[in-house]
């Protein structure tokens, strides 16, 4: 699997309203066959900071997901509302997708 990890500093007037401007980019990138998962996070510190989550099955469905045309149109539209470069983590781990965590469970 394809995990990656993205630090957004998004400009303080499109923080409230990133997850609308996300809106179309995410429901599309959920949509793709190859998608495992795709979140987001708000910084509980700082208002203007995003943290994406997603995976993709493997590299195919990574490439894939970055040829296609909402991905162009995606960054186009996150360009003009992020203050600067995103940060990434992009490696690949085995599985697919989330396992559960042998520390803790609910209790009775």
């Amino acid at each position: 699997m394809i995990f990656i990890a993205v630090r957004f500093d998004v400009r303080p007037e499109h923080s409230d309203d990133w997850l609308t401007l996300v809106d179309d980019f995410t429901r599309a990138t959920r949509n793709e066959p190859g998608n495992l998962f795709y979140d987001w996070s708000r910084s509980v510190d700082d208002p203007t900071k995003y943290t994406l989550l997603e995976a993709f099955t493997d590299a195919e469905a990574g490439a894939a997901h970055v040829a296609s045309d909402h991905f162009k149109a995606g960054m186009e539209t996150l360009a003009g509302a992020i203050a600067s470069t995103p940060e990434i983590i992009h490696v690949e781990v085995p599985g697919q997708g989330w396992s559960a965590m042998a520390e803790l469970s609910p209790r009775s």
